[in-house]
């Protein structure tokens, strides 16, 4: 990811994104693969590894080896085994191939150095069956969120996608602050 890492206060985070109706509406179900791409501290992979259940998996890739330590403490706390949890460039990673059923960008594809190369990998890690899945802020002024100019507008994010091979499903917002785009290999 670029030198940019922009940090959450979870709790205040929920009062303006809630991880698990974001999810709902995703329809994430049990039993799936979800892929967090830029995962974090578990902020979306948490609530959804709860969600999958025991059959189900989350993998979660993030840049940063503190994130990924915290997330896997916190999952261990919790209970939660169905994860697995690496740190590395997602530019780098390819989790496995045709295995998720969702591949998810949790308000972080404009963080990449090479996101064209990132949604590429994505492509590879989804199932045929499967959907990709960005939701990021949108490129306006807000009073939270990364700096505007490193931002990508919602018709930016949809033209990487459809270039990595992807065709777009549904584009709308998502809240007050951010885009959802979900598309299919």
């Amino acid at each position: 990811m670029k030198g940019y890492r922009f940090r959450h206060d979870d709790r205040e985070r929920k009062k303006w994104q809630n991880p698990e109706a974001i999810l709902a509406d995703i329809d994430l179900r049990p039993d799936m693969s979800f892929a967090d791409i830029g995962c974090g501290e578990g902020f979306f992979a948490l609530p959804a590894a709860r969600i999958v259940g025991k059959k189900g998996k989350v993998h979660g890739l993030d840049v940063d080896d503190e994130s990924i330590d915290i997330l896997k403490k916190e999952a261990a706390k919790q209970g939660l085994t169905n994860l697995v949890l690496k740190a590395g460039r997602a530019e780098d990673m390819v989790f496995c191939e045709s295995c998720a059923d969702i591949v998810f960008f949790g308000i972080d594809l404009h963080d990449f150095e090479d996101p064209d190369k990132v949604l590429r990998n994505a492509r590879r890690m989804l199932k045929p069956s499967g959907k990709l899945v960005d939701l990021d802020w949108k490129k306006e002024p807000t009073e939270r969120g990364p700096p505007l100019k490193i931002r990508f507008s919602e018709e930016e994010a949809a033209r990487r996608i459809i270039k990595a091979g992807f065709k777009i499903k549904i584009r709308r917002d998502s809240g007050p602050y951010h885009y959802l785009i979900i598309a299919m290999p």
